[in-house]
């Protein structure tokens, strides 16, 4: 019985590593150059959000304001937190990709 539980527990584990993966976000190379100058151009005022480390995968409290990108084909925002520049899943609200 040990032996089933730990390969049931070991399957879930891989499996969720591998869906974990899968979500990456993929920017094109022309698309990040887009948004970069986007970025750099307009820039916003920093928002201080204590206890919240900025990173990939980090989710943004409601009260903080996301910008839009005014690009073709960029469904993403933006927004400076604690003085990083961040892109934005406004579904989720998680960070896809630390700009800075």
């Amino acid at each position: 019985m040990r032996i089933q539980l730990f390969t049931v527990t070991a399957f879930a584990f891989i499996a969720g590593s591998s869906m974990a993966m899968a979500q990456a976000v993929v920017i094109e190379p022309q698309q990040e150059t887009v948004i970069k100058e986007y970025v750099t151009k307009h820039k916003v005022k920093t928002v201080e959000v204590p206890n919240v480390k900025i990173a990939v995968g980090a989710a943004l409290p409601e009260t903080v304001e996301l910008h839009t990108i005014d690009a073709p084909n960029v469904t993403y925002r933006y927004v400076n937190v604690n003085g990083t520049t961040v892109l934005v899943d406004p579904g989720t609200r998680k960070v896809v990709r630390v700009i800075d």
